[in-house]
């Protein structure tokens, strides 16, 4: 019921908002064509063509210093076969929300955000390979987008999150704790409203919407367990955002992790501080990738 509540008022306050922003038919297009397990180069090719806009990104996105090609690539084929499939489809998801909230003033710094969303992606895939989750590349995606709720707070409700980042800071109090306290809802009901708006797989609002009480998702609680834990390991590993100066947490005590070793019983061997050091060598990584991204979208 407290959730059916927070999710009225999140569809309110995302309806109240008349310039809402939206994405290019074509990102969510190429997000669904991964899940056909035939799809071909030219057809993916001949889809994003469609989109110039979005089709020069791609090819100024793989020539950037992140993914260092020993020639330029000037051919849209060209820098699909050198990305591959996956690559592209989150670069072509991402940039289309960055673009879709470009020119507005934020209350948080957007590439510290995409910096902690990467992050997010990069983690999930790697629990969801340790514990053989059977769609990883899923879990990659889903993580980047987790916390586009906190999107929608910065730019269209600032003086309200700006309230929320400032009496959070220097305290262990979480976002969607303040953020209910405050307005009723969280940027998990805004994200699956957002998400539902633009028309992305159910899965992926389901996450959205349960990536902090993962044991309540209705679709798939072991992949909003991913996404639960590999946030909560970015928050402490350098690759936060926000008003929190520090985050800890206990992993036992955490249900995405009796959700995970359920799924995995082998995953309770982990080595959480090994696990954490590894992570710390892919922060450079992320940021880089993000760098790039947003090079990838300067217009000239």
């Amino acid at each position: 019921m407290e959730q059916d509540n927070r999710l009225a008022k999140a569809e309110l306050l995302v309806k109240g908002i008349h310039d809402l922003p939206t994405i290019p038919e074509i990102a969510t297009r190429v997000l669904d064509m991964f899940d056909k397990p035939d799809v071909e180069l030219e057809e993916l090719a001949e889809t994003i063509l469609v989109d110039q806009v979005m089709a020069s990104r791609v090819i100024k996105i793989v020539n950037s210093p992140f993914f260092k090609p020993l020639h330029e690539i000037k051919s849209l084929k060209r820098a699909l076969i050198y990305l591959g499939f996956r690559q592209i489809r989150h670069i072509a998801l991402t940039c289309s929300i960055i673009e879709a909230f470009d020119g507005k003033a934020g209350v948080f710094d957007v590439k510290t955000f995409w910096e902690h969303s990467f992050g997010v992606g990069v983690v999930s895939k790697i629990i969801a390979q340790r514990i053989r989750y059977p769609e990883v590349e899923k879990a990659y995606i889903v993580g980047i987008v987790h916390d586009i709720g906190e999107v929608f707070l910065s730019f269209y409700m600032k003086d309200e999150f700006q309230r929320i980042v400032d009496g959070i800071r220097g305290t262990t109090r979480s976002f969607a704790e303040a953020e209910e306290n405050l307005l009723g809802t969280t940027h998990c009901e805004l994200g699956y409203c957002l998400a539902r708006n633009w028309n992305f797989p159910a899965d992926y609002c389901d996450v959205i919407a349960h990536h902090h009480s993962p044991g309540t998702a209705s679709g798939d609680p072991v992949l909003a367990a991913i996404v639960n834990l590999a946030d909560l390991f970015c928050s402490v590993r350098h690759l936060d955002y926000g008003g929190r100066e520090w985050v800890s947490f206990r992993l036992a005590e955490e249900p995405a992790w009796e959700i995970l070793k359920s799924f995995s019983p082998n995953f309770v061997d982990l080595d959480v501080e090994r696990f954490c050091y590894e992570l710390d060598e892919r922060v450079t990584e992320v940021r880089d990738l993000v760098d790039s991204l947003f090079e990838g979208m300067i217009r000239k």
